[in-house]
């Protein structure tokens, strides 16, 4: 059958915070619900009923299983506007958008926003397994004297909270603890992990000054700007950062590592159809997308590194080389996982290891997040596909034509690329 081309026809986003910030004391759906009004005030999107809203959050409290659709429910989106949650990690706002992409491709819905939310401040503690049982147990009970025996039957360290670490739980380790393995076995250096940082924040200023970001972004709560953009940074200052995992002989630091970060998006995609009956401007379509996943427990360097397969996978489909990209988008975990991405990328040796037949190719670096990339803006996992793929649809609307290359990678071995073109 023939599929409709996937149109990105809107996009918006509320300014990224870190963690106990701005938004300290907002939930995943507060976010989202800021972040879906300021779309449907955009696009003039009230009382439209959408083909589906999908996305997600990497943490959600037990009370969010049906998140998407709740938060739906609360905006003026007609109500009979379906919604589904989706959650693979960083890659879940961008897979989000894959998913209603698809849809759209074969027929299936004519219009639908993809969009991911992260509220890291209200992340839930876990507890003990000694205190939940006697809990269930407590409540059971139908005298206040049997209510208290069993309440009172954990020990001390059973009542404190189990706070979110990020562990992986094959390895133990989180993810800057891999990535500083990375850097290691990929001999990335202190001086290029602070230079790409470095760039990233001086790309963001530079677009925040030229209005770039004007019309993309909702204030939300009393913010109006990204709080984690250092517009004082220097290499000088981030020279003097001490190691953030590796104590002793680490490289990783809080400048080229992304802190833990509250903050939405959404992205509106359409057939053209739809985007033309509705007098919707066509940024960019979506044409190729491709996920992976990696072995990371025995080769504890590879955990955010799934990106090198799925970008393979796309470009031999999309007969397109690695140099035939004329913006380059890669999310910026960590200093160290982009630089050692682009360097299996572009080494014969590297990419041998790795199955692929060659080198990639070269990425020029002035093609590079040249709006800024996560080290700046910051990093709410499910969010964070969203601007991205806001913000390179932009990019080539406003070029009028050209292709963009994204890559983001995730936890738990995972990593997914996608091709824009205008």
């Amino acid at each position: 059958m023939e599929t409709k081309k996937v149109a990105i026809v809107g996009y918006n986003r509320i300014p990224f915070a870190r963690m106990n910030t701005a938004y300290a004391d907002k939930g995943n759906q507060d976010l989202l619900l800021s972040a879906l009004n300021g779309l449907i005030n955009n696009y003039n999107l009230k009382g439209k009923l959408l083909g589906e809203v999908a996305g997600g959050a990497t943490i959600k409290h037990i009370s969010e299983s049906n998140l998407i659709r709740e938060t739906v429910m609360n905006t003026s989106l007609d109500p009979g506007t379906p919604a589904c949650d989706l959650q693979q990690a960083c890659d879940t706002g961008i897979e989000a958008a894959v998913y209603i992409g698809n849809k759209i491709a074969l027929g299936q819905i004519e219009s639908g926003i993809a969009c991911g939310v992260e509220a890291m401040s209200n992340i839930p503690f876990e507890t003990s397994s000694r205190l939940r049982k006697a809990l269930i147990k407590a409540n059971k009970e139908k005298s206040v004297f049997g209510k208290i025996k069993q309440l009172l039957s954990p020990k001390l360290k059973d009542w404190m909270p189990i706070p979110y670490k990020g562990q992986e739980p094959k390895t133990g380790l989180v993810m800057g603890g891999h990535t500083e393995i990375t850097a290691k076995h990929y001999q990335i250096s202190r001086e290029e992990q602070d230079e790409l940082a470095f760039k990233s924040h001086q790309n963001m200023a530079k677009a925040y000054d030229e209005g770039f970001f004007d019309d993309m972004i909702t204030p939300a709560f009393g913010l109006d700007k990204d709080n984690n953009l250092r517009r004082d940074t220097s290499l000088e200052k981030l020279a003097t950062l001490k190691p953030a995992f590796d104590k002793q002989n680490g490289t990783l630091t809080a400048g080229n590592s992304t802190p833990f970060t509250d903050g939405a998006s959404a992205v509106l995609l359409a057939s053209e159809e739809w985007a033309k009956a509705n007098n919707l401007p066509i940024l960019a379509y979506i044409t190729f997308s491709e996920v992976a996943g990696i072995e990371y427990v025995e080769n504890q360097q590879n955990l955010l590194l799934a990106p090198v397969f799925a970008a393979d996978r796309m470009l031999k489909k999309a007969e397109m080389n690695l140099e035939d990209f004329d913006y380059y988008e890669i999310h910026e975990a960590f200093a160290a996982q982009v630089l050692a991405t682009l360097k299996i990328w572009e080494n014969d040796d590297l990419a041998k290891k790795f199955g692929l037949e060659k080198a990639l190719g070269k990425v020029d670096r002035n093609k590079l997040n040249v709006k800024g990339g996560s080290l700046a803006v910051a990093h709410p996992f499910a969010a964070t596909g969203g601007r991205i793929i806001g913000t390179l649809a932009k990019i080539l609307h406003e070029k009028g034509s050209g292709k963009g290359f994204i890559s983001i990678c995730a936890a738990r071995g995972q990593g997914v690329t996608m091709i824009l073109e205008k």
